[in-house]
């Protein structure tokens, strides 16, 4: 997400591809991140409004409004509630299910703090892993913290690099996480009490498209064949591959690309029969608002 912000302005100016099928939901959102699909709507956030959106459809409103939040990310939960990742005031905010903003987690049972919250990964079980990006400039200090279905949080792996993006394998048993400033995925494995070991990197961007720009990861999602989808977030403009979703396989073997006509592309939702993704997109990526879109495109 927003893990550091780049220096030159994008100015990317489509409203239109329809003969990609590609369509904006939304051509003024002000740093939009962390989709998710549920119960017939799309619910993303705006990081610059502080707000959560839905769109219906037909329309875009607010659903929950957190100053000072910083959203970068929201989830449902099996309670009935909403999670988000406040990057700025470093808790997990959370919202009724009628968009009333609740108490936050503002630490783990053990006391720890939450630096740079960024994204959300469910594990079906009822339980929610989230990363913490870590101390800019340098966030050498990123984590994965894991919220029970009762709430209890404990910390589950440290010392990544700028930790973003993450998600768990269809199966139950790999968690994928980002290091944005390293440009490549990890892997755990994931036990029974969802503890993480066994820590290896999975895919190295820059490696995968044969360094011809450093590729900065950001969101992952997994969709039901167990193809890896791969956002960024490129950090100067007019460079190659920028605006590119790489999909790739189990192995980490790229399968094909999605590209968008923004130059970040860092996040995204399967609608339910996965045949479209709801993308958020940043174009101007210097300063606020962070102007950006919400695209859909057509998958597969």
């Amino acid at each position: 997400m927003k893990t550091i912000i780049c220096i030159l302005l994008c100015t990317a100016g489509m409203t239109s591809h329809a003969e990609n099928g590609v369509r904006v939901l939304n051509d003024d959102a002000h740093y939009p991140e962390g989709p998710v699909w549920f119960q017939g709507k799309l619910y993303y956030v705006e990081y610059d409004r502080n707000t959560v959106m839905t769109w219906d459809g037909k329309k875009n409103a607010v659903f929950s409004l957190d100053k000072g939040c910083g959203q970068s990310a929201v989830v449902p939960t099996t309670q009935g509630e909403f999670l988000t990742t406040c990057y700025d005031n470093g808790t997990i905010g959370r919202i009724s299910a009628e968009g009333k903003v609740l108490p936050p987690y503002t630490q783990d049972k053990d006391g720890n703090k939450f630096t740079g919250p960024n994204d959300f990964a469910p594990d079906g079980r009822g339980g929610i892993y989230f990363t913490a990006s870590g101390t800019p400039p340098a966030a050498s200090d990123g984590k994965v913290f894991y919220i029970a279905a009762d709430g209890t949080i404990r910390l589950e792996a440290g010392d990544l690099h700028n930790a973003n993006g993450l998600a768990v394998s269809k199966d139950g048993k790999i968690l994928y996480v980002v290091e944005t400033s390293e440009y490549r995925l990890l892997k755990f494995n994931i036990a029974a009490d969802a503890s993480l070991s066994n820590r290896k990197v999975f895919v190295n961007l820059d490696d995968l498209t044969k360094h011809v720009v450093h590729i900065y990861p950001d969101g992952v999602k997994i969709d039901s064949r167990g193809e890896i989808y791969i956002g960024q977030s490129a950090r100067e403009t007019h460079v190659p591959l920028a605006g590119v979703i790489f999909i790739v396989n189990a192995k980490g073997k790229l399968l094909r690309q999605l590209t968008l006509p923004s130059l970040q592309v860092p996040n995204f939702a399967f609608s339910p029969d996965e045949k479209t993704l709801y993308v958020t997109a940043v174009d101007q990526i210097d300063k606020s608002p962070y102007l950006g879109k919400v695209y859909s495109i057509p998958n597969r």
